[in-house]
């Protein structure tokens, strides 16, 4: 079982702010949130802003400089290119549950979505330029990490994640005892309609919230078995990568995997957000964040597998729940890669992470959207789009799939 004063020590340089500021206060039912439009910090109960980390962008002043170029560069659209998929058969046996990526070169990115119907109003420049990246073949799991097989992982190893480890005294000074209680965030939709613009309105930190019990203490996952596993940091997602001798997959590999092989598709199925008038994915229908129609059938997280796959048989890689990458998020990485400053063959991302928004909070890509995406607030379920999360965060709405590499 891993050790908790270990895994602790280890974060002790990087507990979220706003977290930090919120389990000080008074009251156990601790307000939070995560900017979902400009994706998710999902801010976690075990990170403050990193301290003189020479492995962080925002810790030198040269950076500093050249982290105000990011917001200043101007993106110039660019045409999609056709997709040139390898033509090399898979490797052996496919292994249960994946499925085969051939690999190939593609048109990585997104247009600007405030001119497609369901794409919202934000600009989404971190997804530009549109540009060609050429990635190996891999195979990945079709559907993201099930409640059933997170539960054989833990049962096998007696693992505990992040959000069932209470917060040290010692990583939040002067903080009332009270607050200092294992748990994790969970949306709470508001009894009555709220600006969009302070999403600590539908964010609460819940005590007792785990994988186990997805919305509190009081909730299980009896019966749920199929339902994507939630609650889990990045460190718990690579723990159970790393058991099912599997991996977290790079952001170039889970964009060219949820394409399916076609060029420049708005969503894994075409481009019509509802072909038909037929749902195809588990997103928010009616008046966010207040009131959740469920005209797509569920109300919150589906179970996998209960949307038409994708070209290549994946489940859900549009809406359901948010999938963790493996490569550290930053807003200019395709401006890098396009330019040649950084690799566009089998790219694993930046060195390190930096968001404009939030110097010092280490930050890992995330992908797909989930049951929570609208048009009225964050349409990250469109291809090509991008999310963030606070590295050692979980929060209802955060799962994964793994891939595995040809042998």
């Amino acid at each position: 079982m891993a050790d908790r004063n270990t895994r602790n020590s280890k974060q002790d340089a990087q507990s979220p702010k706003l977290l930090h500021r919120l389990i000080n206060s008074t009251g156990v039912q601790i307000g939070i949130g995560i900017c979902a439009a400009l994706l998710l910090w999902t801010c976690c109960r075990l990170a403050i802003p990193m301290k003189n980390n020479p492995a962080s962008p925002a810790s030198s002043s040269t950076s500093t400089t050249s982290e105000k170029k990011i917001s200043q560069t101007r993106i110039t659209p660019v045409a999609f290119e056709t997709t040139k998929v390898a033509s090399n058969a898979s490797p052996g046996n496919t292994p249960e549950g994946m499925a085969w990526i051939p690999g190939g070169t593609f048109s990585m990115g997104c247009l600007d979505p405030r001119g497609i119907p369901y794409g919202g109003d934000k600009p989404m420049t971190d997804a530009r330029p549109i540009h060609a990246v050429t990635i190996d073949g891999f195979w990945i799991d079709t559907t993201e990490v099930t409640n059933e097989q997170f539960n054989e992982f833990v049962k096998a190893t007696e693992y505990v994640t992040v959000a069932e480890i209470p917060p040290r005294p010692e990583d939040f000074p002067g903080a009332p005892p009270e607050n200092l209680v294992a748990g994790s965030i969970v949306f709470t939709p508001p009894d009555r309609p709220v600006p969009l613009s302070n999403h600590l309105q539908w964010w609460a930190y819940v005590p007792g919230a785990n994988w186990r019990h997805p919305l509190g203490p009081k909730s299980t996952i009896e019966g749920k078995e199929n339902l994507p596993v939630v609650h889990v940091a990045f460190e718990d997602a690579v723990a159970y990568a790393k058991w099912a001798g599997k991996r977290l997959p790079t952001e170039a590999e889970w964009e060219f995997a949820s394409r399916g092989g076609m060029t420049g598709n708005v969503y894994p199925w075409g481009n019509e957000f509802r072909p038909d008038g037929k749902w195809m994915a588990n997103t928010w229908q009616g008046q966010f964040p207040t009131q959740n129609t469920a005209k797509d059938g569920f109300p919150g997280i589906a179970p996998v597998g209960k949307y038409p796959p994708n070209q290549y048989g994946l489940y859900d890689v549009s809406g359901n729940v948010w999938e963790w990458c493996a490569d550290w998020y930053r807003p200019d990485t395709y401006q890098k890669q396009q330019s040649g400053e950084s690799s566009a063959v089998n790219p694993t991302g930046p060195n390190a992470s930096f968001d404009p928004q939030e110097p010092g909070v280490e930050k890992r890509i995330q992908r797909g959207g989930s049951f929570l995406c609208t048009d009225q607030y964050c349409s990250r379920y469109i291809l090509g789009t991008r999310g963030k999360g606070e590295v050692s965060s979980g929060c209802n709405h955060v799962g994964f799939r793994c891939v595995q590499d040809a042998r």
